[in-house]
């Protein structure tokens, strides 16, 4: 499983900053890796990209204090945008209120969106166990959206009013900025009329003229068998709406899959490391072994050596999209007793009057092995 920055190194900021500290934070490092400023360059962009997820949460006192206490497995289960698919020009239309003093001049010029913007993309966490993954699974996912006001139908005003050309943008929707220093010039949704070109003077009284509200969503996510973790669903449609009619974003679930109490993964193979004696190792033996779907019996073989691999066939997971199954390796791992009994420190005395204490170590790693025996 990939390893989550601290959103406060992101920012480096301590935990007790205030919000003021946050919005600072956010903007010098938004404003330092702008793809804009950065052409070309990915590690800015992915670096501007954090930092937006980074202040999302930290900036909302209720995701902040979940996050404080339970780090990010507290935001399992919340919502939040997916900042991935978005340009930048989205990012800093969502954030417009914290760079406007480090924007000049406010020409107007032609909106990128005529007719409204498509509504940002929202992202979401389950966790499946490996029993889950193994057979896929139904699961009812819950999240928070901002959706359509029901009183104004996500128009913001009072019903029955009628709308002016918005001064601001002069009816275009878009408004042209230039950049500190005059180093870029960027297209943003007009922040007076969201990118409609009219505005209303009476907001409606249940939104405040936001045109959305929060909103408690309940969907059935159908999860296929063999998913691997870290990885998304995309469910269309399911995301914030649009503006001025325009489509609604989408919502990522983003799948987690707990670590297994027996196995390991590799691709689509299972790895389990499995204790046997070494009298088994030595003589032989058949035993059974658990595997996803019930025990089955495994024959070791004589003269077994510690991390020797075995392997059971079709015992793993589905291929995600050609269904085949990997296979199950067992990893012997030989057990010597802590304490022998009299006849047992007898009988073993005279075995090793008999063996060759010449031994050679094993000259790969565990997985190094792992991988060989696989074919990787």
């Amino acid at each position: 499983m990939a390893t989550q920055r601290d959103y406060y190194e992101i920012l480096n900021l301590d935990r007790n900053a205030g919000d003021e500290d946050i919005k600072r934070a956010y903007r010098k490092l938004a404003m330092k890796h702008h793809p804009d400023r950065n052409p070309g360059d990915e590690e800015a962009e992915r670096q501007f990209k954090e930092a937006a997820e980074a202040y999302e949460v930290l900036s909302d006192s209720n995701k902040r204090q979940r996050y404080d206490q339970f780090g990010h497995e507290g935001l399992r289960g919340t919502s939040g945008h997916d900042f991935s698919h978005m340009d930048a020009g989205d990012i800093f239309s969502m954030f417009e209120d914290i760079f406007g003093d480090f924007m000049g001049g406010g020409r107007r010029g032609r909106g990128r969106r005529r007719g409204g913007q498509r509504g940002y993309d929202l992202e979401t966490q389950i966790e499946l166990s490996l029993e889950e993954v193994d057979r896929g699974i139904e699961r009812e996912v819950e999240f928070t959206r901002k959706d359509l006001c029901a009183a104004c139908k996500g128009s913001g005003v009072k019903p029955g009013t009628e709308p002016v050309s918005c001064v601001t943008c002069g009816g275009l929707g878009a408004v042209e900025q230039m950049g500190l220093g005059g180093m870029f010039r960027m297209r943003t949704t007009c922040p007076a009329c969201k990118g409609a070109g009219k505005i209303y003077k009476e907001k409606c009284a249940d939104c405040r003229g936001a045109g959305n509200q929060p909103k408690r969503c309940v969907l059935q996510v159908k999860v296929p068998a063999g998913i691997h973790d870290g990885q998304s669903i995309r469910i269309q449609g399911e995301g914030e709406p649009g503006t001025a009619g325009a489509p609604r974003g989408d919502l990522y679930v983003q799948v987690r899959v707990a670590e297994h109490k027996l196995f390991s993964r590799e691709d689509d193979h299972l790895i389990l490391k499995m204790p046997i004696s070494f009298t088994q190792a030595a003589l032989g033996d058949t035993v059974e072994v658990p595997t996803l779907d019930g025990p089955t019996e495994l024959t070791i073989k004589p003269g077994t050596q510690h991390g020797d691999l075995m392997q059971l066939h079709e015992k793993g997971l589905p291929n995600l999209r050609g269904g085949r199954r990997g296979n199950l390796v067992i990893v012997s791992m030989i057990e010597i007793p802590k304490k022998l009994t009299d006849q047992q420190r007898k009988v073993l005395s005279e075995f090793a009057e008999t063996e060759d204490h010449q031994v050679m170590p094993q000259s790969t790693s565990f997985w190094s092995r792992i991988k060989e025996y696989l074919g990787a």
